[in-house]
């Protein structure tokens, strides 16, 4: 006779990307610097769980998007909401501390530092000590530290970059700085990762890796995803839903394959949309 399984027995499978909670809503949201429009009357939501892709032509106002949403922009129009509550002129800390992680088009990371301690200052916002407990290195601070370097442990792990974990990042190619990059935000436990453009610079192999690394924080890890990526095959493999922007304005939103059959988006993409 066969077995019947209880529910905590069963496979757990994710709730379809429309039924799934708002994590981050965008309404209505115009940005300008002096007389020029970045964002024009932008809206969009990013389901809790899900890969979510921003994409467009060059000066689309993608960049501007996601500094919008991890407050280092403040739109002159429009609200963001973040797990339901309305955030008004946020800072980048604040964004931070609640939750929203990022990398940059440009890798930033400290370059005479090695990978082990650029991963660890990703931990700053969960250490609890005072500054006095962390300079003396001791008793409680001590202990503390142990536990963040055990996690940024994981995290090395994780990426399959213990091989360089006391290089100065410095010296490595650009493809592991990437890594150590995702790697620093990984440290903060965000609930929300915002990737721009992860994958820029990088080869085949490279773009291979990171998109491996990317689907398994979404899937082991539970984090929400919104990324920045010019290369549509990596898109459409890894992301839930598409937004399309073109000259700052929404002109596509929904699933990959929708997207990636509209005119506009062929337009914009081929240049004779304007």
């Amino acid at each position: 006779m066969n077995a019947i399984m209880t529910s905590e027995e069963m496979p757990q499978v994710a709730a379809p990307t429309a039924e799934r909670e708002d994590l981050l809503r965008v309404d209505n949201v115009s940005l300008s610097f002096g007389g020029v429009k970045a964002i024009t009357d932008i809206s969009f939501d990013i389901k809790k769980g899900e890969i979510r892709a921003i994409i467009g032509p060059n000066g689309a106002g993608k960049t501007s998007m996601l500094n919008v949403i991890n407050g280092f922009y403040h739109p002159q129009v429009g609200t963001i909401t973040w797990q339901g509550q309305v955030r008004r002129k946020m800072k980048p800390y604040e964004a931070a501390s609640q939750g929203i992680a990022r990398t940059f088009q440009n890798v930033a990371l400290f370059r005479g530092m090695t990978t082990l301690d650029n991963i660890m200052s990703g931990r700053s916002l969960k250490m609890r000590k005072n500054f006095f407990w962390q300079m003396m290195w001791y008793g409680p601070a001590r202990e503390e530290e142990i536990e963040h370097r055990k996690k940024v442990e994981e995290i090395i792990d994780f990426l399959e970059i213990q091989a360089i974990r006391k290089t100065p990042v410095g010296r490595l190619p650009y493809g592991l700085q990437k890594r150590v990059e995702l790697g620093r935000a990984l440290a903060m436990e965000p609930d929300l990762l915002l990737l721009d453009e992860p994958m820029a610079g990088m080869n085949l192999e490279e773009k291979a890796d990171m998109s491996r690394f990317i689907l398994d924080v979404n899937q082991e890890f539970g984090t929400t995803i919104a990324l920045i990526e010019h290369d549509m095959g990596v898109v459409m493999d890894l992301s839930d839903r598409v937004v399309v922007l073109d000259y700052g304005k929404k002109i596509a939103d929904g699933p990959p394959e929708e997207v990636q059959a509209s005119q506009a988006v062929i337009d914009a993409y081929l240049g004779v949309s304007h």
